[in-house]
């Protein structure tokens, strides 16, 4: 299955004006200041591309468009009145990575996302009618709890709704890393599109830490927190299509990628991991010098693009077509889609035809949703999940940098 920059399996990144400076440790794991975490599947997930990008528009802030709109209070009604043929945490978040928090450990199972900067869970103090199956963190079980004076967090959607609580201090261990008096986030109020997966206990947040909303002062993510603690001060991300993928910390695996890693600057004025792709192809044709503002965001699941650059990818796809009924771009489920390839320096990433058809929005699966879409006035392109999964990633805060490294799909 081809990948970046070569129709070859496992083709080399070529870099080309960027630093090719390598964070210190790279190598397997070899001590207590690096570690690696495996994500969890849902066992109980099904991919729905209306559903996925109306949660990307409110997480950014962006009003759903009422067609979008439309389409999933539609699917969410029928669940309501017993006529749906799926369950709740069907649309959940597809791989989540379990956390321990307190003493004695609670385990949850949480969202890793780049894009946002909190670490927040479902709690006992959510209120029942919100707790859906999710595990809940109960701070009065722990012996290593604090709760935080005067703290409060509040997460506000591009719909109107919002999620906010208290805010507790008590020990968080990811994948054998423990950090004491880390920021939990209790949530006293859920947003009814978390509430609804049951599967998914809360998020934390790999963004910067001025993105954290707790007020009046902003905590530390946990990533902030474990950097004395690891060998160098970057994580991975090894996501995989349609399998469980990798986050390592502390370390860059050797075995990961193959060729070289070519980074990129990274502009954390607004708090994300953003970073400016030198431009883009479709298919076989020739790269576009159009540069691409966007952040690397692992707590979205598709690429959201400039309407332009969208536009120009469904072309090239015969029969395919904004459909108002599902709020975004659809083809026939038997196209063969062209591959999308973006710039990072010279270096070309190569997303897969395969991983842009990303699920039926019909029964019989002859219409299919794409897993490219249009960013909607965000300000900024996302490259989620779609785009992840077609690269190892370094997310360096040592250097404010993004790494992307060819690998076997």
């Amino acid at each position: 299955m081809p990948l970046l920059s070569s129709v070859l399996a496992a083709a080399t990144l070529v870099a080309g004006g960027l630093s090719t400076a390598i964070p210190p440790r790279i190598g397997a794991p070899a001590g207590t200041g690096n570690f690696s975490v495996s994500q969890v599947r849902n066992a109980h997930f099904a991919k729905h591309g209306p559903i996925a990008l109306a949660k990307a528009y409110r997480k950014y802030g962006v009003p759903v468009p009422d067609d979008l709109a439309a389409v999933v209070n539609s699917i969410f009604s029928k669940r309501s009145t017993g006529s749906a043929t799926t369950t709740p945490e069907q649309y959940d978040v597809e791989y989540l990575t379990p956390v321990s928090i307190g003493t004695p450990a609670q385990v949850l199972n949480l969202d890793f996302d780049t894009g946002s900067s909190d670490l927040w869970v479902f709690s006992s103090e959510t209120p029942k009618s919100s707790i859906n199956g999710q595990a809940v963190y109960t701070p009065s079980k722990s012996s290593t709890s604090k709760k935080l004076s005067g703290a409060t967090w509040s997460i506000s959607y591009g719909d109107g709704s919002s999620s906010s609580g208290d805010v507790y201090t008590d020990t968080v261990t990811v994948g054998g890393l423990t950090v004491a008096k880390q920021a939990v986030e209790s949530a006293q109020k859920v947003s009814s599109s978390f509430s609804s997966d049951s599967n998914n206990d809360g998020l934390l947040g790999l963004a910067f830490s001025s993105l954290n909303t707790v007020s009046p002062t902003p905590q530390k993510t946990f990533f902030d927190n474990a950097k004395a603690s690891l060998d160098s001060p970057v994580f991975t991300a090894d996501l995989k299509h349609d399998a469980p993928g990798k986050y390592n910390f502390g370390y860059i695996d050797s075995k990961a990628y193959t060729g070289s890693i070519t980074y990129t600057t990274v502009d954390t004025s607004d708090g994300f991991w953003m970073f400016t792709s030198s431009g883009y192809s479709i298919g076989t044709a020739s790269f576009s010098s159009t540069k691409i503002s966007g952040i690397a965001d692992t707590g979205t699941t598709l690429l959201l693009l400039p309407t332009a650059v969208v536009k120009a990818y469904y072309k090239q796809v015969s029969g395919a077509k904004y459909d108002s009924t599902q709020g975004g771009y659809v083809f026939s489920c038997s196209k063969t889609l062209p591959d999308f390839t973006f710039g990072v320096g010279s270096a070309r990433v190569k997303i897969p035809g395969s991983f842009i058809n990303f699920a039926p929005v019909d029964d019989a699966g002859t219409s299919c949703y794409g897993g490219i879409q249009d960013d909607a006035g965000i300000g900024f392109a996302i490259f989620g999940d779609v785009a992840l999964k077609a690269a190892f990633v370094v997310f360096d805060g040592g250097k404010n940098q993004l790494g992307w490294a060819s690998k076997s799909l």
